[in-house]
């Protein structure tokens, strides 16, 4: 029997796979996508809390996420299938001095990549987001444009549209190895079968590492566990993600926002990070945000909750994605380490690499391709991660 041909194998059918998958069909080209889970995104996809938002401190970030925003803005018109999308916005609140510079100085750099971002004071930021605590605060940037979604919805509809293009996904199927043959991709293994092919996208997310070495190459892609909860739902109260940046006891920053059917969505970045692959929710986690939350904005200490979770934030060593072609191993692609990211970046690396693959590079694309270069040298992390 003769082995299937592709012009391109994704590996991962998440937030960042189905998407390129997608995008990679739209080029015209013959697209395999392959996933160890039963359906698509049953991997880190269905953790996401669902913000996407564009204000980020990275150009290539920026201009990343506002190419997502069109996506996810224009999907429901575009493809009958609503993906419960809100263009709320995201509050960056500031309660210090040490927040306000920081905000402030980002906004060159966010303006600059073309974010729609402004600077509020303190009045400002309470007709936005009404009810946070008025003691100490000092203001906080605004971005109109940035928003929410259900990432499981997302997802079924990127691979909606995958299918309706002729992408053949397989499922519960494992890659084993990445063939290889004088420096080139010609294929891949699975514990199924075999494939052939001369270019392989990897999208595994907190996977990427094994997939990579399953083609004698290595990602430097480490899970971190990140907690997430939501509430009951409640009557419409709040539409931006409101975001803290300062550090507490036990964490970094949290976020949090009412998503479009009524649910309050909450997450914390602990510190330290939590390494490794244990998606065990704790103890610990509720209790230490939601004394957060409740000082942030008192009336939440309303809100009954319904369920907490923990996923796996894929991290690189600068924070920053790694999207680019291999140096040694020609026809394979990296769109990994998103950093916990992969659902607001998802849409727009994959258009990038669909891009990448068919030779068809757009103005701009060689600067992000440079920033995210899977060969960097890592050096420091950036602001907003």
């Amino acid at each position: 029997m003769s082995t299937a041909v592709y012009d391109v194998i994704v590996i991962g059918a998440g937030s960042v796979g189905m998407p390129t998958a997608m995008h990679l069909a739209e080029k015209g080209l013959k697209v395999l996508c392959l996933d160890q889970f039963a359906s698509p995104g049953q991997g880190s996809n269905k953790c996401a809390i669902g913000g996407i938002r564009a204000t980020h401190s990275s150009p290539a970030k920026i201009k990343l996420c506002l190419d997502s925003l069109r996506t996810f803005g224009h999907w429901k018109e575009e493809h009958g299938w609503d993906i419960e999308w809100a263009r709320g916005g995201y509050a960056f609140v500031a309660y210090r001095p040490h927040e306000e510079r920081l905000l402030k100085n980002l906004l060159v750099v966010q303006k600059q990549a073309g974010l729609n971002i402004e600077w509020k004071d303190r009045k400002e930021l309470l007709q936005v987001a009404p009810g946070l605590r008025e003691e100490g605060l000092l203001g906080g940037t605004f971005s109109p444009e940035d928003g929410s979604a259900s990432p499981m919805r997302s997802c079924l509809g990127f691979h909606r549209r995958a299918v309706e293009l002729g992408v053949d996904c397989r499922f519960n199927e494992k890659v084993t190895s990445i063939m290889r043959r004088k420096g080139k991709v010609v294929g891949v293994r699975t514990d199924k079968g075999g494939y052939a092919t001369g270019c392989i996208v990897n999208a595994a997310g907190p996977w990427a590492r094994a997939v990579a070495q399953a083609g004698g190459l290595d990602a430097p892609v480490v899970p971190d566990c990140h907690e997430a909860g939501i509430s009951e739902a409640v009557a419409p109260f709040l539409d931006p993600m409101v975001v803290d940046i300062r550090p507490a006891p036990g964490s970094e920053n949290f976020y949090f926002y009412q998503h479009k059917p009524g649910q309050v969505v909450f997450c914390i970045t602990p510190n330290p990070p939590v390494v490794g692959s244990d998606r065990r929710e704790t103890s610990a986690y509720l209790p230490m945000i939601a004394r957060r939350m409740v000082d942030l904005m008192p009336k939440l200490g309303n809100l009954k909750v319904r369920r907490t979770w923990r996923g796996l934030y894929p991290m690189t060593p600068d924070g920053a994605p790694l999207v680019g072609r291999s140096a040694s191993l020609e026809g394979y692609i990296d769109a990994i380490g998103m950093c916990g990211q992969g659902y607001m970046l998802g849409p727009g690396v994959g258009a990038l690499v669909a891009r990448l693959a068919t030779d068809s590079l757009q103005e701009g694309d060689a600067a992000i391709l440079e920033e995210l270069s899977p060969a960097r040298a890592f050096g420091g992390v950036e602001a907003l991660k």
